[in-house]
């Protein structure tokens, strides 16, 4: 059940801890439980305490060298499987992987000293070239007349036909739980939202860093913990019987939704993609009003209350502010600073709206045939 709390969830993992389909990784510690495999001497002096938030299974060799390693020091990665013959905007274990080295610079999921280790970063540099790979495989190559022609570039981006609506399907037929899966798939995101965008700050310069300060201030609920936007998801989650501590879904969230939250996160953490930070935050802000109307309304017809649905309607009314600050402050200051970087915008924007139409395309497909869109709990052993 998706309301399982976490604590219930761990007990669980605690009892199947020898079905999961690696076993003979070594030393995979979980909540507390005793070292899976064969360690040696040297290796039970590596692992560390664990005193944070327990990490998700593995779905495959990546994502277990991963999480291997991450439950022992800095310094231990070790050799790492070849990242090859994986399509990496879908494949559950490259995503989890992927997004398990950039959540190590979000929160503490494991020894601060993972942050930057030399060995890891090389293994999430392999990881990031393939996910880039398949991005330009995928992204058409948009390009304005001129530099200063990237604003129009990305309205026209935002008004192409993208297909089926997620939020209109939500509102029109969706069942409860097709809702409260949705919740799931968005709170990788939602439960840290602005934090990928605020490390593109310092950044940029001049008009653009001053716009996007202004929609960032808003996001972190300008000053009102109560208010920041992570918040009020968590209440919709919780008006939804879901458990919003983070990363309690992130061993039931599929390729295809970590494909979004680490796209962000690739944006966000180089200085190279700060453009494309910029246009990913520009489709944000300026495609979100009506989408956010209908799951509020969504979420009313099935007797959710206003604390419940703020965060959406906090949404319809901020971001329609925001997506004029977006378009133009943050993004024409940005290309009247530099203007060489509309290409790079003009991916960014490209990519997230190709990726959330994968997105959205993965749900309704599942859901049309009467499956959740979710992963299982847990791998058994095959």
């Amino acid at each position: 059940m998706l309301s399982k709390s976490r604590s219930e969830r761990h007990q669980t993992r605690s009892e199947h801890s020898s079905s999961t389909s690696f076993e003979t990784l070594p030393l995979i510690l979980v909540d507390g439980d005793e070292p899976t495999g064969i360690a040696t001497s040297s290796a039970a002096e590596n692992v560390v305490a664990r005193d944070w938030s327990p990490l998700p299974w593995a779905r495959g060799p990546l994502s277990a060298s991963v999480i291997s390693a991450l439950q022992r020091k800095p310094g231990t990665l070790g050799t790492t499987p070849p990242v090859a013959g994986i399509d990496a905007l879908s494949d559950d274990d490259f995503a989890l992987a992927l997004y398990l080295c950039y959540e190590i610079h979000y929160r503490a999921v494991t020894d601060a000293g993972w942050e930057w280790d030399p060995d890891l970063l090389r293994f999430r540099a392999e990881l990031e070239q393939a996910f880039q790979d398949r991005l330009r495989d995928e992204v058409v190559d948009v390009r304005a007349r001129f530099p200063l022609d990237v604003v129009s570039a990305l309205e026209e981006l935002i008004r192409a036909p993208s297909g089926p609506s997620l939020s209109t399907y939500l509102l029109e037929s969706g069942t409860l739980d097709q809702l409260r899966e949705f919740c799931v798939h968005r709170s990788a995101y939602q439960l840290k939202e602005a934090d990928p965008h605020t490390f593109g700050i310092p950044r940029l310069t001049g008009e653009a860093k001053a716009a996007m300060v202004e929609i960032q201030y808003e996001e972190y609920g300008s000053g009102d913990v109560a208010e920041m936007h992570s918040v009020l998801f968590g209440n919709t989650m919780n008006a939804l019987g879901l458990d919003s501590s983070s990363g309690s879904y992130v061993e039931v969230l599929p390729g295809t939704t970590l494909a979004t939250v680490n796209l962000v996160s690739m944006f966000a953490l180089h200085q190279r993609w700060r453009a494309a930070l910029v246009g990913h935050l520009a489709v944000f802000e300026m495609t979100s009003v009506e989408p956010m109307g209908r799951y509020s309304n969504a979420l009313a017809r099935f007797g959710i209350g206003p604390e419940g649905r703020r965060f959406y309607d906090v949404h319809v009314i901020a971001d329609e502010r925001h997506a004029v600050i977006a378009r133009d402050r943050m993004v024409a200051g940005l290309i009247r600073a530099e203007p060489g970087l509309g290409p790079d915008l003009l991916f960014g924007a490209s990519a997230i709206l190709m990726l959330e139409q994968r997105f959205a395309t993965h749900l309704l497909s599942a859901w049309a045939d009467s499956r959740s869109s979710l992963l299982p709990r847990k791998l058994d052993a095959s």
